[in-house]
């Protein structure tokens, strides 16, 4: 019962992280992310259409996991913690990417609250995952 317990804890903070990632995607659409980031490295613009794409498949896989990792699916477990990963790397990114272009650069607005929800989900996670027998 615990283990029951500890999914469905995370699988509500996926959902909340899922959300949190959803507002940070739309910041960096609206300021140009797809460019900035691209340059920053030396590359071309990424293609909007590939960046809107990429970034809405992956909402949609956390979103289509949330009910999956209550009942310990391991795909879901998968779209999770990758969605914690990612929130950390991105609440540490956008602020050195600010720093290294000398201001703003998009995303860093919404780039601490998606860190932070990276690290709420990657307790929650390794609780869930440290107490789970997963379903294949």
């Amino acid at each position: 019962m615990e283990a029951a317990k500890e999914r469905n804890a995370a699988s509500t903070f996926l959902g909340i992280a899922t959300a949190i990632q959803s507002v940070h995607f739309a910041e960096e659409w609206v300021t140009g992310f797809h460019i900035r980031f691209p340059a920053l490295l030396g590359l071309d613009p990424m293609p909007m259409s590939f960046f809107v794409a990429f970034n809405l498949v992956w909402i949609g896989f956390w979103i289509a996991s949330v009910p999956s990792l209550r009942i310990g699916r391991r795909l879901a477990f998968f779209a999770a913690w990758f969605l914690a990963i990612a929130g950390v790397l991105n609440g540490v990114a956008h602020p050195m990417m600010a720093i290294a272009s000398g201001g703003y650069f998009p995303g860093l607005i919404t780039s601490p609250f998606i860190g932070i929800a990276g690290v709420i989900l990657w307790q929650r996670l390794h609780r869930a995952t440290s107490m789970t027998t997963r379903v294949a």
